[in-house]
């Protein structure tokens, strides 16, 4: 389904991110947890793709099977680093074959190996991918005449690689003017972040929907991990000081993080927001324990 008719449908959307796993074991251990996630009826799914391409085949091959043996509706990453023009026509072909509806145009994330070139990447900027996106929309090649709805992201505490938070928004505007049907934001944990950003888009003229990007912390190394994949995350005094008085209780922790995070989507729904899209890690129980907290969507029987 494309971005659009969900939007229209859902006055609110609700989605889950999963990562393509590198084993057989990994493999089935997701898709347990997609089937359990099916249940809350999400309105879409996405899937990432891994730095410089690396799990180019494994994005796709997860895409296809969501695709094909559940009701759910697979959003798949692309990026920007380590591809050529036909490359990226390429994959774009295959998923417009497979009836894919959506694509979400990212940057990307280089990858860790000497000599790398960046500046020979067909694509420098995300601007640029969703240009050619929306080239190929263009071009009739999707069963659907409106061709791929194109997702970008958004950064509420701003990008690592862009200090300057006006040229920020700049290159958020670039994105949209390029084609963009809407937003899902990085991670953040304290909402006035997403709803200064929201503001700061509207007075830049952007007016697609904006998704906010929810990863509840469920164990003191993942939240570690998280400050160093998401630099510049900010963790808030009140949450930290909730996290201390738990360090020594790993189920403690995790309990602390789910309803932080089940605050934090109430607030958010209670401020209108457009959509909320959960980074899973590839796990079900925080995502559901959210889910049911807040009475989101029954589970269906």
């Amino acid at each position: 389904m494309h971005i659009e008719d969900t939007l229209r449908e859902s006055e609110t959307t609700f989605s889950f991110e999963f990562f393509p796993p590198k084993t057989p074991e990994a493999s089935e251990n997701l898709y347990q947890t997609i089937r359990e996630l099916e249940a809350y009826r999400p309105d879409f799914v996405s899937v990432t793709y891994g730095a410089g391409g690396s799990t180019r085949d494994l994005t796709h091959d997860l895409v296809l099977r969501i695709k094909r043996t559940t009701s759910l509706n697979p959003v798949p990453h692309l990026t920007c680093v380590c591809h050529t023009e036909a490359e990226i026509e390429s994959i774009l072909a295959r998923y417009a074959e497979e009836g894919v509806g959506n694509i979400l145009a990212l940057a990307g994330d280089p990858p860790v190996r000497e000599g790398y070139d960046r500046s020979r990447d067909a694509f420098q900027h995300a601007a640029d991918l969703v240009g050619f996106i929306s080239r190929f929309n263009a071009s009739g090649k999707h069963a659907d005449p409106r061709g791929f709805g194109i997702g970008v992201a958004g950064f509420p505490e701003g990008h690592p690689a862009t200090p300057n938070r006006l040229l920020e928004m700049d290159y958020l505007k670039a994105k949209v003017d390029a084609g963009a049907n809407y937003i899902v934001t990085q991670l953040f944990f304290d909402n006035r972040d997403f709803l200064d950003f929201r503001d700061r888009c509207s007075l830049a003229g952007i007016n697609i929907p904006i998704i906010a990007g929810i990863m509840p912390i469920t164990s003191l190394g993942g939240m570690r991990r998280m400050a160093e994949l998401a630099a510049g995350a900010r963790f808030p005094a009140k949450l930290l000081r909730a996290l201390q008085r738990g360090q020594n209780d790993p189920a403690a922790v995790e309990r602390i993080g789910v309803h932080y995070a089940t605050e934090q989507c109430a607030d958010l729904l209670e401020n209108n927001v457009r959509g909320i899209h959960f980074y899973t890690l590839n796990r079900s129980d925080a995502t559901r324990r959210i889910f049911d907290n807040l009475g989101l969507r029954s589970v269906k029987a």
